[in-house]
């Protein structure tokens, strides 16, 4: 029998990941009667979004007034007006519900005392349209992300969805630009699988590991658009990388921004709690991008904290160890396990560190994925969904306000099922895939498996990982972004000369990490190079060189193709400007004002 033999499977529908986004669109499928897969790299409960702490948005007004228009105009404004707005009303209009179904659904959200979902200010949240401070964020305790990831697994459980874990998806099956299915290697066995499928759905998350310092898990790899631009697809915005501004110092473990909702606070070597001079509206409740460039600009000035002035303290102990121990108990234990720190005594040392990647996938607010086709911004690419981080729908633009994020998986992984419902009927007749379907995966792996070069896979990483995090990373220069594009390139390029040890195919996790070091280079080249392209500050997008927002000229998406050398060409998509319905008014640019 030939190592490469297929095991094929038809699906009506096939989810690729299962975090949050991918584990809603999964039991959505499930529970309409289609039949669905979900293939997952990691056991479901293991996703990236089971670390996510701080809550999930929704104007439910719990605990002061709200409204869903205000949200829309807080996420506008923190996407810097390259967010979507027909989008983004969609995620806020329908974020109440959503918060709804998922406490039906079993997630023990915090209460209030009268038993209401409890609520907490995050960053960018606000009332009356930037008047007063929101408290927005709806959490279970410190552990939102993963109280609602079990729920949703459970979910997709009772509706018998069909889970193939620790299979990771190798490449698309394309067919005249339209999806036809994909191929996985069960890791166990080391078998080729070919999924043929109706609709593909990506839900894969964030390419965070592309950067040395991360808060995302180390599978976080952008293996769904490596796949895409593999497929001769676009990725859309990919130079706008968010850096949470407290990433534990050293570790990169993320200290949430419910810290500073629950009245958390930073300050310098002198004492001084600077935000109030950066933001002295929303003070410690900057948005993301605001905070992290105020915490670098200390840290340049000299005014860092430690024995080489190179990062910043988070205040927790004036909170009171009931506070900390009911609302933020994981918090203490991150800082005790990674910075040897009790937060009832002493300060987290915190530095900005790679959080969220607000480019992906370009696709609608169905999922649909969509890309630029004989002057037609909006084609869909027939067969194929994105949802989630692996997605860009575009309700972040340019920065993404905390606590969107979740809101985002469960909002458009619900709309991704929605729209497969409306579109397709269950069990639907396949016609016969291509007689060579599914061999340009085995010649990748064959390729990589049998690598012989002088470069191990880690050597190759850590070096992408520091050109990235050394040249694109919170402040951006054409000179710095220049120099790392060669120095990228060159890595990009060595890529051929990599060694992988392992030869087999049974839980070859050698072969596993050169695949994914191969799906990192192809997104770290689309981010820096993106990030080079566009001329001006925007968001978490901030150019020392070119320090103004330029919407005469910028107020555009950028598409990204990379081909198989490195070679990155540009194209571009307008911002919808336009909202979904007549309930709210198109929000104008304008300076933001903190």
């Amino acid at each position: 029998m030939s190592d490469y033999e297929f095991i094929d499977h038809s699906y009506d529908v096939v989810v690729i990941g299962a975090g949050g986004a991918g584990l809603r669109a999964t039991f959505g499928l499930a529970e309409a009667g289609f039949k669905t897969a979900c293939l997952t790299k990691v056991f479901p409960t293991r996703s990236h979004t089971v670390a996510a702490q701080g809550g999930i948005s929704a104007a439910l007004g719990n605990m002061g007034e709200d409204d869903w228009r205000w949200h829309m105009y807080d996420t506008v404004k923190g996407s810097d007006w390259l967010g979507d707005q027909d989008a983004i009303e969609y995620m806020c209009k329908e974020a109440a519900a959503a918060v709804i179904e998922l406490e039906h659904y079993g997630v023990p959200f915090s209460r209030t005392e009268d038993g209401k979902i409890y609520q907490r200010p995050f960053g960018g949240m606000t009332t009356h349209f930037g008047e007063g401070t929101a408290q927005r964020t709806c959490a279970a305790a410190d552990r939102t992300g993963h109280a609602m990831l079990h729920a949703l697994y459970q979910q997709s459980l009772k509706h018998d969805a069909e889970f193939f874990i620790e299979y990771f998806a190798v490449d698309l099956i394309m067919e005249d630009g339209a999806c036809r299915g994909v191929v996985a290697i069960d890791l166990a066995t080391g078998r080729l699988h070919r999924f043929r499928s109706h609709q593909i759905i990506f839900a894969t998350g964030g390419y965070g590991r592309a950067y040395f310092s991360c808060t995302s898990a180390h599978t976080c790899t952008g293996d769904g658009s490596a796949m895409v631009l593999r497929a001769g697809l676009p990725v859309q915005d990919m130079e706008f990388v968010q850096f949470h501004p407290t990433g534990i110092y050293g570790a990169g473990m993320l200290i949430t921004e419910g810290v500073r909702g629950e009245g958390g606070f930073i300050t310098n070597s002198e004492g001084e709690r600077f935000m109030e001079r950066y933001a002295p509206n929303a003070k410690d409740l900057a948005s993301r991008d605001v905070v992290s460039r105020a915490m670098t600009i200390e840290i340049r000035e000299g005014r860092g904290v430690g024995p080489d002035k190179d990062h910043i303290f988070l205040h927790l102990e004036h909170l009171g160890p009931d506070v900390i121990e009911e609302q933020l108990p994981g918090i203490a234990e991150s800082a005790r396990i990674f910075a040897g720190v009790d937060v009832r005594k002493e300060p987290i040392p915190v530095l900005p560190t790679v959080h969220y990647n607000m480019g992906g996938i370009p696709a609608n607010f169905n999922g649909q994925v969509v890309t630029s086709k004989d002057g037609d911004s909006e084609a869909l690419v027939a067969g194929l969904m994105a949802v989630g981080e692996a997605a860009c729908v575009s309700v972040h633009g340019a920065n993404r306000l905390g606590s969107n994020s979740l809101l985002d998986l469960v909002v458009f992984g619900r709309a991704a099922a929605q729209c497969c419902v409306a579109a397709m009927t269950p069990e639907a007749r396949h016609r016969p895939l291509a007689a060579d379907a599914g061999q340009n995966s085995v010649a990748r792996i064959d390729r990589l498996r049998f690598a012989n070069g002088s470069r191990p896979t880690a050597e190759i990483r850590l070096e992408m990982q520091k050109v990235m995090q050394g040249h694109a990373a919170v402040f951006r220069t054409g000179t710095v972004l220049d120099e790392g594009i060669g120095l990228l390139r060159d890595t990009f390029a060595s890529f051929a000369d990599v060694r992988v040890s392992d030869r087999s195919m049974i839980w070859n996790t050698d072969l596993v990490e050169t695949m994914e070091l191969e799906n990192l280079l192809f997104n770290a080249v689309a981010t820096i190079e993106s990030a080079a392209n566009r001329l001006e500050s925007r968001g978490a997008h901030a150019r020392e060189d070119y320090p103004d927002r330029d919407d005469e000229n910028w107020m555009k998406h950028t598409l990204a193709w990379v081909d198989d050398s490195g070679k990155v060409s540009f194209d571009y998509r307008p911002v919808h400007m336009e909202t979904l319905t007549d309930e709210v008014e198109y929000i104008a640019p304008k300076e933001r004002v903190y």
